[in-house]
């Protein structure tokens, strides 16, 4: 691969806030010599129906190659494809769960843990509020193997106007923590910058 090209994995739980994974596949598309792998879950083409006007094949459109979820033969699925990181927007209990304990049930869980044990970032965006001992638990256990929790918590020192702008900024701050810069993301510069 060339040295500025990238490669990114995104998954698509069935966790609320779909939306997360749409904007990181539009931003994405936006950029050059990124080339997107994306991850459907089945409860995520259920909650893209319920949260959004979009479909499913809608959203497989934005990325580069989409693979079905029960496809373990799939090239995210080894350790030897290529690859620059994954992240996971949203990410749901169930699929922390699997990551956090190994469990390789399915291409989405599987290509997560290839994700760490080949040392790569892996950015889990987990979905759910309030959180009780057992979601801090997994949320442990995947911070202590190489992972980053990133639940999406919006920043409002930007003075964002309306949700899209939300979503957005908390997007693109996601998509750095897994190594893909985005240079039109309003920083924080401090008050007097």
């Amino acid at each position: 691969m060339e040295e500025d090209f990238r490669r990114l994995v995104v998954g698509i739980s069935g966790a609320s806030g779909v939306v997360y994974g749409i904007r990181i596949l539009e931003i994405l598309s936006e950029i050059e010599k990124v080339e997107t792998h994306l991850i459907l879950t089945n409860a995520a083409k259920q909650t893209i129906g319920m949260e959004t006007d979009f479909s499913a094949s809608q959203i497989e459109e934005l990325a580069d190659y989409t693979y079905p979820i029960k496809d373990i033969s799939a090239g995210p699925a080894s350790g030897t494809f290529p690859c620059d990181g994954m992240i996971i927007a949203p990410c749901s209990i169930r699929t922390l769960s699997a990551v956090a304990n190994s469990y390789s049930s399915d291409l989405l869980s599987r290509t997560a843990d290839v994700t760490l044990k080949e040392k790569r970032p892996l950015v889990l965006m987990v979905r759910e509020t309030p959180f009780h001992l057992g979601h801090l638990r997994l949320m442990q256990q995947v911070a202590e193997i190489g992972g980053t929790i990133f639940p999406p918590i919006p920043a409002f020192y930007n003075k964002h106007k309306d949700l899209d702008e939300i979503i957005s900024h908390t997007a693109q701050r996601a998509l750095e923590q897994a190594g893909i810069a985005v240079a039109e993301m309003d920083r924080w510069t401090g008050p007097l910058g």
